[in-house]
C-alpha cells in the first residue's frame, strides 16, 4: 500500500513553529487540500492541508512539538487503515422509492469530506418539484468523498457520496454511565435533547445496539411523559424542511463568523423625490419601483468604493468578486425566508433592477423560483423595515458572504441642520441602515467606509 507524506512546507511565514492541534484522527478519510493539522508560528496560524485524498495512517508529531521546515507531520494511505477497526467504502445513493415529485436537484450538502457521521444522520437535502428530502447516512463512519454537486439534477439510483464505514467492536457500557450506550449519543438524539432541554438519558430505556437510546426511544418517552403540574401542554408544530434548513444555516453562520454591526442613518429625501417623480412612468411598463431597488443600486455603488465587502473569506486570502450579485431576503410568511439573487447589479439601471426584483419577488411568493435564482450571491440585503422594524442587529450573515445589509423602517424624523450658519429643525424621511460583517474579513475602517458610501449614494441621488 503506497503512502504519502504530509510535510511542513519551508515557505510558511514565521521563524519558529509548533503543532497546535490535529484536525483529523488516524483512520479518518480526507480529501485533497482538506486541512488536517494546525500550526502556530511566531507570526501566523497555519493550516496544513492533505496533499491528496486518502486515509490518515500516522500522526508523527505531538501537540506543542517544535517543528523545522520540511518536517513530516503524518502519512496518508490510499486504502482504509487496518488496525483496531476495519473500514470499507459504502455508497450513498439517491433512492426515489416513495419520493414525491418528478424532478430532483441536490439542494445542499449538510456534511463535508472527512466529517464523522452516524447512521441515520442527514447528509444532504434534495429538492423535488413538491418537497425537500433529506438523504441520510446508511451506516456510521466518515464522509470519504462527495460525488454530486449542489444544483445538479439527480437521476434515480445516482451516486451521491461514499462513506468510509468502520466496523469496530462495540465497547461494553461502563458501570457508571448515565445510561447504556450513553457515550454514543447519535446526532438526532442530541438534537432532541437540546430541543426539549433533556440533560440525561438515564431514565429512558434504550433498544439500540448495546442498549443505546435511539431517536424513536426518546420520542416515545417524550410522548408518554406526563406534563409538569401547572405547565400547559401546548401543541407541537413540526418544523418544515425550510425551517430546519434556516435554523442550521443561522447556527452555522454564527459559529463560523465573528459578527460585528455598524449603524448609520440615511436621509431618504432625494430617493423619495426621485421615486415620486418616476414610479408612475415605470408602472405603465409593468415595473413596480420600490425603495428596495434603490438600496440594491446604492449597495453596488458602495461596492465600487469598498470592494472588500463584495468578497469571500478563505483561510489564506480574501476572494474579491468583479460581479456584484445581490440577494434580497424575501419573507414567505409562516414558511420562512428565501433569498433570490439579482445578478450583475453593477451593469443594471435602476429600472432594470426594479423589474428583476419585482419578478423574482413574485416568483418567490408563488413557489416559482429555481436553484439558479438562488445561487451565486456575493452580498445580501435584509429590508426588515417593510414589516415595521426600526433596527435589527446583528443580522446573520448569509454564508459564505462576508457582510449583510439591514434596512429599517422608513419614517419621518426630526433633524437639526445648520443652514446659512444657523441651526434649523427639519422633518425628513429617514431610516437606519446597518452592516453586519464577518470580522475575520473586514474591520471597522472598511465597514464604516462602505456605509458612508452607501448613505452618500442615497442622500445624493440625482433628480433625473
Amino acid at each position: 500500500m503506497s503512502e504519502l507524506d504530509i510535510v511542513f512546507a519551508e515557505q510558511t511565514e514565521g521563524t519558529t513553529a509548533r503543532l497546535n492541534r490535529w484536525l483529523v484522527s488516524v483512520g479518518d478519510a480526507v480529501q485533497s487540500d482538506q486541512p488536517v493539522a494546525e500550526l502556530e508560528t511566531d507570526k501566523v496560524t497555519v493550516e496544513i492541508a492533505a496533499p491528496a485524498a486518502g486515509f490518515l495512517a500516522e500522526q508523527l508529531v505531538e501537540l506543542d512539538q517544535e517543528l523545522e521546515p520540511g518536517t513530516v507531520l503524518g502519512r496518508l494511505t490510499e486504502e482504509p487503515v487496518a488496525g483496531a477497526a476495519d473500514a470499507s467504502l459504502t455508497e450513498v445513493l439517491f433512492v426515489t422509492e416513495d419520493n414525491e415529485g418528478t424532478a430532483a436537484t441536490l439542494g445542499r450538502w449538510l456534511v463535508e469530506p472527512g466529517q464523522q457521521v452516524s447512521a441515520g444522520q442527514p447528509l444532504a437535502e434534495v429538492e423535488t418539484d413538491k418537497v425537500v428530502l433529506e438523504i441520510v447516512a446508511p451506516d456510521s463512519g466518515s464522509v470519504h468523498s462527495l460525488a454530486a454537486e449542489i444544483g445538479q439534477e439527480l437521476a434515480p439510483g445516482q451516486l451521491l457520496a461514499h462513506l468510509a464505514v468502520i466496523d469496530a467492536p462495540t465497547p461494553a457500557p461502563s458501570a457508571d454511565a448515565e445510561a447504556p450506550g450513553a457515550d454514543r449519543i447519535s446526532p438526532a438524539v442530541r438534537r432532541l435533547m437540546e430541543q426539549y432541554a433533556i440533560h440525561s438519558l438515564k431514565v429512558i430505556p434504550g433498544t439500540g445496539e448495546g442498549g443505546r437510546v435511539t431517536r424513536d426511544n426518546l420520542l416515545s418517552w417524550l410522548e408518554q411523559r406526563a406534563p409538569e403540574a401547572g405547565v400547559p401542554e401546548g401543541r407541537r408544530v413540526p418544523h418544515s424542511a425550510m425551517r430546519r434548513a434556516i435554523a442550521r444555516n443561522m447556527m452555522d453562520s454564527i459559529k463560523k463568523s465573528p459578527h460585528v454591526t455598524s449603524l448609520f442613518e440615511a436621509d431618504m429625501s432625494a430617493v423619495a423625490a426621485h421615486r415620486q417623480a418616476h414610479k408612475a412612468a415605470l408602472a405603465e411598463q409593468g415595473i413596480k419601483l420600490t425603495y428596495t431597488a434603490y438600496f440594491v443600486a446604492a449597495a453596488a455603488a458602495a461596492m465600487r468604493a469598498v470592494p472588500q465587502v463584495n468578497s469571500r473569506f478563505h483561510s489564506d486570502h480574501l476572494q474579491l468578486f468583479d460581479d456584484i450579485n445581490i440577494g434580497v431576503g424575501t419573507a414567505l410568511g409562516e414558511q420562512g425566508l428565501i433569498v433570490p439573487v439579482i445578478k450583475r447589479v453593477q451593469d443594471r439601471t435602476l429600472a432594470q433592477i426594479a423589474a428583476d426584483l419585482g419578478e423574482k419577488t413574485e416568483r418567490a411568493r408563488t413557489g416559482g423560483l429555481t436553484q439558479v435564482d438562488l445561487r451565486g450571491g456575493t452580498f445580501t440585503i435584509s429590508n426588515h423595515g417593510v414589516s415595521g422594524s426600526l433596527l435589527a442587529a446583528p443580522i446573520i450573515i448569509n454564508q459564505p458572504e462576508v457582510a449583510i445589509l439591514g434596512v429599517g423602517k422608513l419614517e419621518k424624523r426630526v433633524r437639526v441642520r445648520e443652514v446659512n450658519g444657523e441651526d434649523q429643525i427639519q422633518i425628513v424621511p429617514s431610516c437606519y441602515v446597518t452592516l453586519s460583517i464577518d470580522h475575520r474579513a473586514l474591520d471597522a475602517f472598511q465597514t464604516n467606509a462602505w456605509l458612508a458610501a452607501f448613505v452618500d449614494a442615497l442622500e445624493n441621488w440625482p433628480a433625473d
